[in-house]
């Protein structure tokens, strides 16, 4: 009875299974099950063993069957959700006509791209798409990213060398920018004098005579690095001047001379190729509904896409980079070849909201009553 007992306990069991694997004789004999597979009556045991056997089986099976319904409801609405989401005729939107020198678009784009490589300190990628493409850059194309990337770099690994060279050098014209990038770079390298403790002490205060040019704009941030002095023997960390040693100085630094020697050089900070590329995930959307709704009412007219837009799309503050201006009369967009025009009276309207409010050689406002000669109006640069 034991060993009946023993044999159900393993046989319902995984242990059963690694028994026999180890080669270890079962305690259920082999002899038994081929019995019961010539047809010899089972015993209760062997019965009671059996059904366990198969009531789990059953179980496994309805728990993978069940398991695999799961699984096939989330794919089933993956595909749908693509479907629903992903339009295959995104090219629609665009104009057949962009494509037409592909030649001249290609190199646009491969420029772009390019660009975008060197911006982002992937020097060798960048250099392989030129070899591969053909693309010849010029080497004073490539002068300002390398060395903005090296001292990018060198920052990264916490060395100020490289920057303070290169704000020293370029200080008037940072100054005419009211840039403080010089003042930020010997404030950090202060504050890792001061964090080398009390044997730093005397090279730090002979440091601060880097601070005397800076005095008059930033008096109070040198008061509050010579006053953190006072707690150096004791430690800056557990002083009120702990928050000097905070490691995001690093990525303050990084970050503002990124922005400030991008303004210098006359580069922007995120590259074109990763603006239009996000302006695009923004516009997208829109103007796949627009097309819908064109098509859908037959109205194939209204966008012509000849460099504009059917409707303005907002793409956020970040993406404003100049001036615009749209015409209160027509609702549209002013461009070079329809200006702005300021009024005698001070308003202004586009050229074309203008030409269609002249009535026998006169204007009138359409703000206020005033009529005016059309030719007084005087064009506005923004």
């Amino acid at each position: 009875m034991i060993l009946a007992h023993c044999s159900l306990d393993l046989l319902g069991s995984t242990n059963f299974f690694f028994i026999v694997e180890r080669g270890l004789p079962p305690l259920c004999p082999y002899s038994t099950f081929s019995a019961a597979l010539q047809g010899t009556p089972l015993s209760a045991t062997l019965s009671l063993v059996m059904s366990q056997c198969c009531r789990k089986i059953k179980d496994t099976v309805q728990k993978l069957a069940s398991d695999h319904k799961d699984i096939h409801s989330s794919v089933s609405r993956v595909g749908k959700a693509i479907d629903r989401n992903f339009d295959s005729e995104i090219c629609g939107v665009v104009s057949d006509a962009v494509w037409d020198a592909r030649e001249q678009q290609q190199q646009i784009l491969q420029m772009a791209i390019v660009e975008h490589l060197y911006q982002q300190g992937m020097l060798s990628v960048a250099e392989e798409l030129c070899q591969e493409s053909t693309l010849n850059v010029d080497l004073d194309f490539k002068q300002p990213f390398l060395e903005l990337n090296r001292i990018l770099e060198a920052l990264h690994e916490q060395d100020l060398g490289p920057a303070l060279e290169w704000a020293v050098s370029h200080r008037q014209r940072l100054l005419e920018l009211n840039s403080s990038l010089e003042f930020k770079l010997h404030r950090l390298h202060f504050i890792r004098l001061l964090a080398g403790g009390p044997e730093k002490q005397l090279e730090a205060l002979s440091y601060a005579r880097h601070f005397q040019p800076f005095a008059q704009l930033h008096q109070r941030e040198i008061q509050v690095m010579m006053g953190s002095l006072v707690y150096l023997r004791l430690g800056l960390e557990k002083s009120p001047y702990c928050h000097l040693l905070d490691n995001s100085h690093w990525a303050e630094i990084c970050e503002t001379f990124t922005r400030d020697a991008c303004s210098l050089l006359g580069l922007s900070v995120e590259s074109p190729l990763s603006v239009s590329f996000a302006s695009g995930c923004v516009a997208l959307p829109v103007l796949m509904n627009i097309k819908a709704v064109i098509e859908q009412r037959q109205c194939t007219g209204v966008w012509s896409h000849k460099d504009e837009l059917p409707i303005e799309i907002e793409l956020g503050m970040k993406c404003w980079y100049h001036s615009v201006f749209a015409c209160p009369i027509l609702r549209q967009q002013t461009s070079d070849s329809n200006p702005p025009i300021k009024l005698i009276c001070g308003h202004v309207i586009s050229r074309d909201a203008l030409n269609k409010l002249i009535n026998g050689g006169k204007l009138k406002c359409p703000y206020c009553p005033m009529e005016q000669n059309p030719a007084d109006g005087k064009r506005i640069i923004f």
